[in-house]
């Protein structure tokens, strides 16, 4: 399928009430719900600690991909971590993106989106050292690295992926390409690879509002990510939102919708391991709150 959402069945997954989306009989990808973003972060928390045990306790090197986002589990994972004398020696992580300015070079580690400063204060520091993971096994999404990342996930699939997706279903930083002269098609998209790219004007507006009031000066024009070609492979697939209103729209495209390079989110039906999670928040939408609302898309 290519091509935009159309505006009426768009509108018939809005009015779904949030209640009804993890049971629903035409839901395409499962889903769990939390009550809210505390809820989630121990969650992921646990269930990671959980693999990562697991994988010790097999013999065995378990490769995880790892967002920046959500930042609900950090606290809760390296708590954990500590806590339980969880060793991570035997973990090996890819990061799954990260924002460059707009020459496509990385941000001071102090910008709010350095993502690879996020990581190593919030991520890495708590964790005592002689747990942590060895740093020759993390590996960063530096635009002079990607081949070779590239090549280590497509020979070697990662076993999990954590992540989160974007207000219009990205997974990494693999945005719905708007550009009018270069569309991609649903296999063009299924077959990206790790790349550096400009971001959407409408991520660029929706970080500026989630993060500088509006500033959209101060926001990484553009990205460098690993594509999906890299990302899908992987043995589970885990996505999470806390982020309500900015997600809620790609939440139920996700759920409902055919195929779309639109919202790549959608290519997660096509994985035999995927599971959404989202806070209850996130699941609501406006549309269904307003059943008395007409927007003229319905017949």
């Amino acid at each position: 399928m290519s091509g935009t959402v159309p505006a009426g069945d768009l509108m018939r997954w809005c009015r779904v009430p949030a209640e009804d989306l993890v049971d629903h009989p035409d839901r395409r990808i499962p889903l769990r719900l939390c009550r809210d973003s505390a809820e989630m972060g121990l969650l992921m928390a646990r269930e990671l600690v959980e693999e990562i045990t697991r994988s010790a306790r097999e013999g065995t090197t378990l490769r995880i991909v790892v967002p920046c986002g959500p930042s609900c589990w950090y606290a809760p994972f390296t708590e954990l971590v500590n806590a339980r004398r969880v060793n991570l020696s035997h973990v090996e992580v890819f990061h799954m993106d990260e924002c460059l300015d707009w020459e496509g070079t990385q941000l001071p580690r102090n910008h709010p989106y350095s993502f690879r400063g996020f990581m190593e204060r919030n991520f890495y520091g708590p964790i005592a050292p002689e747990l942590n993971v060895p740093q020759a096994r993390r590996h960063w999404p530096e635009p002079d690295a990607l081949d070779e990342i590239s090549r280590n996930l497509v020979e070697q699939p990662a076993d999990l992926v954590y992540g989160g997706w974007g207000q219009d279903g990205h997974i990494a930083y693999n945005q719905a390409r708007r550009h009018p002269y270069s569309p991609v098609t649903v296999q063009q998209l299924r077959a990206s690879t790790a790349r550096v790219q400009d971001n959407n004007l409408d991520t660029v507006i929706a970080l500026a509002q989630r993060t500088f009031g509006g500033a959209y000066q101060f926001v990484p024009p553009m990205s460098v990510t690993l594509g999906l070609s890299e990302i899908l492979p992987a043995r589970k697939i885990r996505l999470f939102s806390d982020t309500g209103a900015w997600k809620q729209t790609a939440l139920r495209v996700a759920l409902f919708s055919e195929v779309t390079p639109e919202y790549p989110i959608t290519l997660l039906q096509e994985h035999s391991d995927a599971l959404l999670t989202a806070t209850v928040e996130t699941a609501q939408h406006p549309v269904s709150q307003h059943p008395e609302w007409d927007l003229g898309v319905l017949p």
